[in-house]
């Protein structure tokens, strides 16, 4: 590990592993399954037969999807606790997914140039430096290999930010806070609860900027393919109006595509 803060990272995600891996696997983190995970996957499109790295793996759970999907895997994760989740399963449901103890901002344990792709799902904005991982993105992918990676949205999951409703209980926007803010540690659970409660998460974030993702990655040497700001669709709302907020005000997530274009 090379940052100061990642041990604390780690620490915070082995005490979250056991109840993170439980909930997940019980399909709790629904903003995931209705909606982020069918987007990304659309927006990364055919991995068949590539060779990706998932950085930030956690559990696995998303790993095993592009697996699934004809990726030959692997995963990187800094939580001991996590990961040893993610390889139970594999030993359990061999999907042929290498699994590795890391941070994504070294990957010195990974030869240059050994991946058609990188993948990170909701990982990114929980670590302390993404100049370091756009590096190491890059120094891992062959040359056009493609990175795609989703993040929570800089500009509206901000801490503090909250959605504002009238008399009646109707949303009707978000007001947002702290942009340019320090790391801060938050409670959570998937239920939307900051309490004390069985089930809640404790998590460092670290709130980089759109700007901070936009310079690393062109400062790495990629160049940005494309860009989503993943929006429910009708059907989705209808199915989990909890999520309908995102549909009418503000998009919860940012998705950003890039190439590896050698200088």
């Amino acid at each position: 590990m090379t940052h100061p803060a990642e041990p604390e990272v780690a620490r915070l995600w082995d005490a979250n592993a056991e109840t993170w891996t439980r909930e997940v696997r019980a399909g709790q983190d629904r903003f995931r399954e209705v909606c982020n995970n069918p987007m990304f996957f659309e927006f990364v499109a055919d991995v068949a037969g590539l060779e990706v790295l998932d950085a930030g793996c956690g559990e696995g759970r998303n790993t095993r999807l592009f697996a699934q999907r004809g990726a030959r895997m692997s995963g990187v994760d800094l939580s001991p606790g996590l990961l040893k989740a993610a390889q139970e399963q594999e030993a359990k449901e061999p999907l042929g997914i290498r699994y590795t103890l890391s941070s994504y901002s070294d990957l010195s344990v990974l030869a240059d140039e050994s991946f058609d792709a990188v993948v990170s799902t909701m990982a990114l904005m929980d670590g302390p430096d993404f100049k370091g991982a756009a590096r190491e993105f890059y120094r891992v992918l062959r040359n056009t290999g493609r990175l795609f990676f989703s993040v929570t949205h800089p500009c509206f999951m901000t801490r503090d930010s909250h959605w504002i409703n009238d008399t009646d209980g109707n949303d009707i926007g978000r007001l947002i806070s702290n942009y340019w803010d320090e790391p801060f540690i938050e409670r959570w659970g998937f239920g939307g609860g900051v309490d004390q409660k069985e089930g809640a998460f404790t998590i460092r974030y670290f709130p980089h900027t759109l700007a901070d993702y936009i310079n690393g990655l062109c400062n790495a040497g990629f160049r940005i393919s494309k860009v989503l700001e993943p929006r429910p669709t009708e059907a989705m709302v209808a199915a989990h109006p909890k999520i309908g907020p995102h549909r009418r005000h503000v998009p919860h997530s940012l998705f950003i595509g890039a190439v590896k274009e050698r200088q």
